[in-house]
């Protein structure tokens, strides 16, 4: 197919500093001589300083016919701030003697990078659309970056080469780094300082040796009205009449969701514009993983901003740094080597989801319209759709005693879930990685226990949407362990980062456990028990209000 006839890479040509003239990819010829002159060192291009630097980003902005695309106002100084003044000498002389000559020339083959990127993407997972391009909002899509373009593309961001203008019509975020270091010069704070150390060393570290892996970008949908081959958005009556048993839950009340070696699912408490601010102010959870993990950054280039019914998935980012603090007292704490290992497309086992909680939900959080709406954005996330697809249809070819409408009533879920079939199951990200036995032909293997098993992948997470958003971590708690239950998540571990609210969260869980409850008997609690907090009936916290035993213990303390 020629380059001017691909639909994925006509969708993304707008928003990228390339040209495209029959079938091949380049910079312009004044772009060309700019990265040619610093590709060749400061000895030959003079590029000694964050100034400079800086008024070589406006040459090459403007060979890109973009100087009517205004910058951050001080961004200017804030890389001169950075490179000039808060990094020592040695830093300053390493960065410019050796990092900018690798990254204009990296920038160099930036188009043929993207070129070798298409010519690979239509045949990289069988058939499976995976070539770079805008996943708009409603449209599941799966987009496959080496580790080696991602690296191109953030060398466009620091040097601030995307058209910015136009972004906000499609509500794509933030790519360049203008906003990045402006809010150092405004603000001149150390996290700033620690945010942009983490950047930096990531082009260190892949100037010193280019990574050769790859990276997968998922966008998720839960269609709000009935598809065939996919999972609607559920209703209240879905949760309610859920007979799927509750996923094992581990407390931790220690350490940290980017740290855990299960190889879990790690959740990402976003913002609805992927990335949140990470290249602004903002440095609190979603934005310090953007950090530590820089080739998160690369979707925020093609990610427009999450509707309710959506979520993002991200599988493969390597971490390059270590951190202390958190907000305020984020630092930068060196070198991180990650060892995680390898799939067959080669991405690293690290699986990332992206959802956005409601933002200051107040007494709203806790009406029945809002419970669905932070249920199924979790559950959206967290379903595992090829599990979903065997699991239910397994159930349906190997009972044996009745015929459909009997399996149905068994399985109250299987009406809204039944139609996920072959073509759905073979976009999930984690089908990639693993394969299922097919639905065994005789009633002597009766039940979803035949299916082989896989390293199952369970959820990391913690307190979403309860810190700047300000939700209700209790009922937060419960809404992430329904989601992940009725998503087939054979686990959840839960970081609560020593939050008092949930020092009784272990013994809530085991509690339930016991009894056996399913999705629907705990969902039908909480709705009970919002409704009470709405009508203003109890003060209670969740966890007090289902075992007013607690309250007593707690006053003993």
């Amino acid at each position: 197919m020629e380059m001017e006839d691909r639909e994925d890479l006509n969708s993304i040509l707008p928003y990228l500093p390339l040209l495209l003239r029959s079938s091949t990819l380049f910079w312009p010829s004044q772009a060309v001589e700019i990265l040619k002159l610093l590709a060749a060192g400061p000895h030959h291009s003079h590029l000694h300083s964050g100034d400079l630097l800086f008024r070589s980003i406006t040459d090459l902005r403007r060979s890109l016919s973009l100087s009517a695309d205004p910058l951050a106002f001080s961004a200017h100084q804030g890389y001169a701030l950075f490179f000039d003044q808060l990094i020592s000498r040695e830093e300053s002389k390493k960065w410019f003697e050796g990092i900018v000559p690798a990254l204009a020339n990296l920038l160099l083959r930036f188009p043929s990078l993207l070129e070798s990127h298409y010519q690979n993407a239509d045949n990289l997972i069988n058939g499976v659309k995976t070539g770079l391009r805008l996943l708009n909002s409603q449209e599941a899509g799966l987009v496959v970056l080496s580790q080696e373009l991602i690296a191109a593309l953030l060398g466009c961001s620091l040097f601030c080469l995307f058209p910015i203008t136009i972004r906000g019509d499609k509500h794509l975020p933030t790519i360049n780094f203008d906003h990045l270091f402006a809010s150092l010069h405004d603000s001149c704070d150390q996290k700033q300082q620690g945010k942009i150390k983490c950047i930096i060393h990531y082009f260190e570290r892949i100037c010193a040796q280019i990574p050769g892996g790859s990276v997968s970008f998922e966008r998720n949908v839960l269609p709000l009205e009935h598809r065939p081959l996919c999972v609607s958005y559920p209703d209240a009556n879905f949760w309610s009449g859920s007979l799927v048993p509750l996923c094992k839950f581990e407390v931790c009340s220690f350490g940290l969701i980017e740290d855990q070696s299960s190889g879990a699912l790690e959740v990402d408490f976003a913002n609805k514009y992927f990335g949140g601010g990470a290249l602004h102010r903002g440095c609190v959870q979603e934005e310090i993983r953007f950090m530590i993990n820089p080739e998160l950054i690369a979707g925020m280039l093609f990610l427009p901003a999450l509707a309710d019914n959506e979520s993002i998935e991200v599988v493969g980012t390597e971490r390059f740094s270590n951190y202390t603090g958190y907000a305020s007292s984020f630092r930068f704490s060196g070198d991180y080597v990650d060892k995680k290992e390898m799939n067959s497309l080669g991405r690293r086992k690290t699986r990332i989801v992206a959802i956005d909680a409601l933002c200051c939900p107040e007494m709203r959080q806790y009406k029945i319209k809002y419970l669905l709406r932070e249920i199924n954005k979790a559950f959206c996330g967290f379903m595992d759709q090829s599990k979903y697809y065997q699991y239910d249809r397994q159930l349906l070819k190997n009972d044996c005693s009745g015929d459909e409408h009997d399996v149905v009533m068994k399985d109250p879920n299987y009406a809204s879930t039944s139609d996920i079939g072959a073509e759905a199951a073979s976009t999930s990200i984690e089908t990639f990685e693993e394969s299922v036995d097919p639905v065994p032909k005789t009633c002597q293997e009766k039940g979803h226990q035949s299916l082989k098993k896989r390293d199952d992948v369970g959820i990391a997470t913690g307190n979403w949407g309860c810190g700047a958003f300000g939700g209700d971590p209790e009922l937060k708690t419960i809404i992430q362990w329904l989601a992940a239950s009725q998503g087939r998540r054979p686990f959840i571990a839960y970081y609560t980062f020593g939050l008092r609210a949930l020092q009784n969260l272990d013994q809530v869980t085991e509690w339930i456990l016991v009894h056996k409850w399913t999705v629907g008997d705990l969902w039908n609690m909480l709705v009970e028990y919002c409704m009470q907090v709405s009508k203003g009936e109890t003060n209670d916290g969740f966890f007090t209000w289902l075992l007013p035993s607690l309250s007593s213990h707690d006053e003993g303390e």
